[in-house]
């Protein structure tokens, strides 16, 4: 149940900026709200229990909440930097609580890490942090200032195309560090 839960919050946020810009005029913003709140609210009460989540899943409660309440299709265009404001705290809060969110990641297929793999796997925690930022503050800047269609092209489309690039950028940068080990 729990993975399931997780897949639908997975798609809901893969989906939210086209169901945003092609669903505002069949519902309502506080019916957007409903249901995502729900599929969190589900998520917290069936989850393993992580460090952060409970006030991860409590804050998109709130803001699911105020969605509801205010019933402002604005507000809606809110969603991708709070998801990013998220993910920069999980990455950040990593590099100074450790372990980094990449060691830990990276740990799980190679439990038995070396001190430059320790230092590389930081680096590029730093790398995630930086992006989660800059595209929090990009999404915001277009929650405030451009049209609902440049919103929904970079939070649909254009986001996650940089996430795949970094990310490939990243495997390639990692293949020559091991070559060079």
């Amino acid at each position: 149940m729990s993975r399931l839960i997780g897949l639908g919050l997975l798609l809901a946020g893969l989906l939210y900026p086209f169901a945003v810009y092609f669903g505002t005029e069949h519902f309502a913003p506080w019916q957007f709200g409903l249901l995502l709140g729900s599929l969190w609210l589900l998520r917290a009460l069936t989850a393993a229990r992580r460090p952060g989540s409970r006030w991860m899943a409590s804050a998109v409660i709130v803001f699911c909440l105020a969605l509801a309440w205010f019933d402002s299709p604005h507000l809606l265009r809110w969603y991708p930097s709070l998801v990013s404001a998220f993910m920069l705290a999980v990455f950040g809060l990593s590099l100074r609580y450790g372990p980094p969110m990449v060691e830990r990641l990276a740990r799980m297929t190679d439990p038995v890490l070396p001190p430059h793999a320790v230092v590389y796997t930081r680096q590029v925690t730093v790398v995630w942090s930086v992006f989660f930022l800059c595209n929090g503050l990009l999404a915001a800047a277009l929650t405030l200032w451009a049209p609902l269609s440049w919103w929904t092209l970079y939070n649909g489309l254009i986001a996650y195309g940089l996430m795949g690039l970094l990310f490939a950028v990243e495997w390639l940068v990692r293949q020559r560090v091991r070559g060079r080990v």
